[in-house]
């Protein structure tokens, strides 16, 4: 039986945290641009058409300073059938990343305010992961195209 001056054999022990301490950050280093960025907004969607025509589409928002992406910042619109287009498109282009699932199609009330925006931040969600993925920034060449050519079109890539 261990001794109640014996330290118990899961407590810390001396920890040194002088060492993790370093420096403080300067104040620029705090509010400056941070080395690489990558901001996606999916954002002010609008339905145009009548009737079996109607279709909803999305403004993308992209700023960045990330060097494969030719523009800074840029603004497009895409719509449902783009996305699907552009993940289909990714998956035969990156066979070594997962590319992650749309969010699913609805089939009710689609043009509703409330399913209209859960596609949104589903969308939006989506682009993030894939936009943020190291080997697509890099490697694929349909992602920078879809996020900043106004004139995207998925018949380009097939």
């Amino acid at each position: 039986m261990a001794s109640a001056t014996s330290p118990s054999p899961f407590a810390r022990s001396a920890f040194d945290s002088s060492r993790l301490a370093g420096r403080e950050q300067t104040l620029e280093e705090m509010y400056s641009v941070p080395e690489s960025f990558l901001e996606i907004e999916v954002r002010n969607p609008q339905t145009h058409g009548y009737g079996r025509k109607m279709f909803t589409d999305y403004e993308i928002l992209c700023k960045t300073n990330i060097p494969a992406f030719k523009l800074r910042h840029s603004i497009v619109r895409r719509r449902y059938s783009d996305f699907e287009a552009f993940r289909d498109i990714l998956e035969r282009e990156s066979t070594r990343v997962n590319i992650p699932p749309l969010p699913g199609k609805v089939f009710t009330n689609r043009f509703s305010d409330e399913v209209i925006e859960t596609r949104r931040e589903g969308l939006e969600r989506f682009l993030s992961i894939v936009a943020g993925h190291p080997l697509l920034q890099t490697g694929s060449k349909v992602l920078c195209a879809f996020l900043q050519d106004p004139a995207w079109s998925a018949q380009d890539w097939n």
